[in-house]
């Protein structure tokens, strides 16, 4: 493996914690997540934000 070989790495910058409500639903389950509902794009809850990078993880 070399220095420059990280294809796994998640750079990937998840939307800003709310601050309190109102809150997004999940796009999966619809509970609510940590983020506000005015984020635009895919919002997850910690459960399925934890089930989706297991997932994606890279396995070697």
């Amino acid at each position: 493996m070399s220095d420059g070989d990280d294809h796994c790495a998640n750079d990937a910058a998840g939307p800003p914690p709310a601050g309190g409500p109102p809150y997004a639903d999940c796009v999966l389950c619809q509970e609510p997540t940590e983020y506000p509902e005015s984020y635009k794009g895919i919002t997850l809850c910690p459960r399925c934000e934890w089930q989706e990078a297991q997932r994606t993880a890279c396995s070697g």
